[in-house]
């Protein structure tokens, strides 16, 4: 049978950089086939080259047996091929009709948009698909989930019949995230071919028919789920064995280094999203919050670095009141921050490199003398913190808006993790990281710890509040359920919580289990 896509050949060369080193895919009809790969393998410039987005240097592209010309995101959409971005393509202000129907617009009457028919195209196709969404609906008031699914109707309105998903569960909670798999499966089913680029793992092996793994822009290997495993997968990844499992021991707690006492946050519109929440954290412990995303955990992120201010509460670290400080007077207290939107509230995007690995502390002697920057200081300064954390940029001068999504995070992790700190604020740390890059930066944390800091986790990945916390909050709906010992609880325990159901076990009485219970 003809594959229904075969890329042969591929090769992409930036400057300092060979991205794709004659890549050979083969897709055939009704298919996933999942790309793995680490943080700057390659594998979203294959996918934008097969989009349009990137001319080859080399290679030839057939679709159903013929070679093709991509030029162009038109010309994918006309050869059938469809792209869902890490980053979704939506207009906030526009309905779900409004966005998918962009580019492609349905009229009538000669000049005027027909809404109502491109509704009724997309409530068919979301009834078809098992899509269900409102083409009424604004796009801005819809949860990223849903989000997503306008964006995989988008390509089945133009019929498109390959589909690439560009680490679409980036953004997603791990129920979204299974969601999201039972819908490709669906769609594999119904016909439609499904190139699936990710680094999780996990993902892989649930719900891909193939795997395909790249590493420094060559494949490297192809498997199934059912010859593979994760520690399989880690190892043709990364080139080397990976530890799948944190390796920290237990330790007694120190002092109280941050307390959170009665907060409360309230969003924009006034609502309360933080609702009297109490919390310590003590120096050389890790304590996560675990919660489906949603819950409040952004807004007490940002109330306890300064991005927000708080209604009602207090919080001091160090013995000193934070609860009106700013974002600098908070890190001079020695706390640093690893924010969950990484290019919002991490970076500088138009800034090289080496200057966003010093954002914190430019101003500071050695990096400066007065008001003069010690440019030479800073590049050598972040010569070694690309090498130590393996950061992969051309250049320290390369603007860190091109750097792949994974190693920007590894800029900010580099940044905050490498100055002497006494509190860390970890919100999503490994979020867009490869297994290879998670074992470090998990390593890093457990070490932080060890060396006395106190850390507060906050991720929507159970498996990584899991292995790492050593007491974990459960957040639901703004307020705090239990503090739970981590070594006395179990992960089923957990999600119940998460979802707000307590297990059926007397909590209050079972001491082992609960070191506070907040409700």
């Amino acid at each position: 049978m003809t594959p229904i896509l075969e890329l042969k050949g591929i090769t992409k060369q930036f400057p300092g950089v060979l991205a794709n080193d004659h890549i050979d895919l083969s897709l055939n009809k009704g298919e996933i086939l999942a790309l793995l790969g680490e943080n700057g393998a390659g594998k979203s410039t294959l996918m934008n080259i097969l989009y349009g987005l990137y001319q080859p240097d080399e290679g030839e592209i057939f679709i159903n047996g013929e070679k093709v010309m991509i030029s162009s995101p038109t010309d994918a959409i006309e050869a059938g091929i469809g792209m869902v971005h890490q980053h979704f393509m939506l207009i906030p202000v526009f309905t779900v009709a409004e966005n998918v129907m962009l580019g492609y617009e349905s009229v009538k009457y000669g000049d005027f948009l027909d809404r109502e028919d491109a509704s009724k195209k997309i409530s068919e196709i979301a009834e078809t698909f098992n899509l269900p969404v409102n083409p009424r609906d604004m796009v801005r008031d819809l949860p990223v989930g849903v989000q997503q699914k306008v964006e995989i109707i988008k390509l089945l309105y133009r019929e498109a019949e390959i589909l690439i998903f560009d680490e679409p569960t980036a953004v997603l909670t791990p129920q979204e995230a299974d969601e999201l798999f039972k819908i490709m499966r669906s769609l594999a089913e119904q016909g439609k071919s499904i190139i699936f680029i990710t680094h999780k793992l996990r993902e892989v092996l649930d719900v891909a028919d193939r795997i395909m793994v790249i590493r420094l822009g060559a494949v490297v290997g192809e498997t199934t789920p059912d010859e593979a495993d994760k520690n399989s997968l880690a190892a043709m990844m990364v080139g080397r064995e990976v530890s799948l499992v944190v390796e920290k021991e237990e330790k007694t707690p120190g002092d109280v280094v941050i307390s959170i006492q009665d907060l409360v946050v309230a969003d924009k519109f006034q609502n309360i999203v933080v609702d009297h929440v109490s919390l310590e954290v003590r120096a050389g412990e890790i304590v996560g919050i675990a919660g489906v995303q949603g819950n409040g955990q952004t807004e007490l992120v940002e109330a306890i670095t300064g991005l927000q201010k708080s209604s009602g509460g207090q919080i001091t670290l160090l013995g000193e009141d934070i609860s009106r400080a700013t974002p600098r007077q908070i890190t001079e207290l020695g706390s640093a921050h690893v924010p969950e939107d990484r290019q919002a509230d991490g970076l500088v995007l138009p800034f090289p490199t080496a200057e966003n690995l010093v954002l914190c502390t430019y101003y500071k002697e050695p990096f400066s003398k007065g008001v003069v920057l010690q440019y030479q200081t800073i590049l050598e300064h972040a010569e070694k913190l690309i090498t130590d954390f393996d950061i992969r940029t051309p250049s320290a001068l390369t603007p860190v808006s091109n750097l792949s999504g994974g190693n920007q995070q590894k800029v900010i992790i580099a940044r905050e993790l490498s100055r002497p700190i006494q509190f860390l604020m970890a919100s999503q740390p490994t979020r867009g990281l490869d297994v290879g890059s998670i074992e470090y930066i998990h390593k890093r944390i457990v070490q932080k710890r060890d060396d006395g800091c106190a850390v507060l986790l906050v991720s929507p990945e159970l498996d990584e509040i899991m292995e790492l916390s050593d007491r974990i909050a459960v957040m639901y709906r703004g307020k705090i359920l239990a503090v739970v010992n981590r070594s006395a609880v179990t992960k089923e325990e957990v999600g119940l919580m998460m979802a707000g159901v307590m297990p059926e076990e007397d909590f209050t009485a079972k001491k082992k289990h609960v070191v506070e219970r907040t409700f």
